[in-house]
């Protein structure tokens, strides 16, 4: 059974420490993939510089305006496609990014999906998981908590101790928050890069 809604109506950063270990999935006509969770950040919005929602609602970043327990998918870089998991009641948007899992069914799909990839690389990485599990903008606003294309489900149980915090990744401001939840040892958790401005 997917996850409550009511999961994701608290708090984004305990929100996203618990997401880890579950496992988060997409239905398609070419195949299902699902990954368990080993990597996230949390954004908390208008509070959060470092979120998209941090100067308030626009076309893009509506979905996180909404109700908890949908998907955000936007576009970065002019190449890529990020999904994160709205929190909080509806009015206050913030939202978990997933960053990295480990494919626990699919494997064969998500691997034709990121063909020169090996294995532990399949979904290490917020571009990385969405191209495995096939997630494109198609997928914004799509209900988690419902028996959909897009579910998220209890997986074990992650040990207090093997759970790992530090600055999230890539962020211009808010540099230093400890926002970034991974589990410790596991081989799909992507390597943190620290801001480097374009030029």
């Amino acid at each position: 059974m997917p996850l409550e809604r009511e999961f994701f109506d608290r708090d984004v950063v305990t929100v996203a420490r618990e997401l880890l270990g579950c496992v988060f999935a997409r239905r398609s006509a070419d195949g299902d993939v699902a990954v368990r969770l080993t990597e996230v950040e949390a954004y908390a919005g208008e509070r959060d510089p470092a979120s998209h929602c941090y100067r308030g609602l626009t076309p893009r970043n509506a979905v996180m305006f909404g109700e908890p327990g949908h998907a955000y998918v936007y576009f970065t870089y002019g190449m890529h496609f990020c999904v994160n998991l709205v929190c909080g009641p509806p009015g206050t948007p913030s939202a978990v990014l997933l960053r990295a899992g480990e494919i626990v069914e699919g494997l064969e799909t998500a691997s034709a999906r990121r063909p020169r990839s090996p294995v532990r690389d399949l979904a290490r990485g917020p571009a990385r998981l969405c191209q495995a599990l096939g997630i494109r903008r198609e997928q914004n606003g799509l209900d988690v908590c419902a028996d959909g294309e897009l579910t998220i489900t209890a997986g074990a149980s992650v040990a207090p101790d093997l759970v790992l915090a530090g600055p999230r990744t890539g962020v211009s401001t808010a540099k230093e928050t400890p926002w970034r939840f991974w589990i410790s040892g596991e081989a799909s958790v992507s390597p943190y890069r620290a801001h480097v401005p374009r030029r």
